[in-house]
């Protein structure tokens, strides 16, 4: 290793510079998750791209632009034809919400499930609760005040 390359490795890198660009998640129905996330939950589709040769199309959806924002990837693989098996590794995306109450009533009326309703977290004061988006995702909402 030369004497840059060692000083290079030694230093630290700038994470200041770093910041969370997307996260990625696999929907089966494009349509209905972009409903979900735009409609019900006041995102922006922000871009959309189909990948003919590689048979997927990737949209971007978020509360504000990519260049001040993370954002939800929403891939579809046109062949997908079963539900993902979300497995035991991923845990959940956390928005914030002025009223989680009524936010989870107007869900509710939409048909969106909400298996942990809102209210008190067990071992503190943080009112939250959990929805899940269309592929089975869970989101938990956090109110905010």
């Amino acid at each position: 290793m030369t004497t840059a390359a060692a000083e290079a490795a030694a230093t630290p890198h700038d994470s200041k510079q770093f910041r969370i660009l997307h996260t990625m998640i696999r929907v089966r129905d494009l349509d209905k998750s972009l409903d979900f996330y735009t409609r019900l939950l006041g995102m922006t589709q922000l871009r959309r791209k189909d990948f003919p040769g590689g048979k997927f199309t990737l949209a971007f959806v978020g509360y504000g632009g990519e260049a001040d924002h993370a954002v939800i990837e929403l891939t579809h693989n046109w062949d997908q034809e079963e539900p993902y098996d979300l497995g035991t590794g991923f845990g959940h995306v956390a928005i914030g919400v002025p009223d989680i109450y009524a936010t989870c009533e107007r869900l509710e009326a939409e048909g969106v499930a909400i298996p942990r309703p809102p209210g008190p977290m067990k071992h503190g004061t943080t009112v939250i609760a959990f929805i899940e988006d269309p592929d089975g995702y869970k989101i938990e909402l956090i109110e905010r005040a």
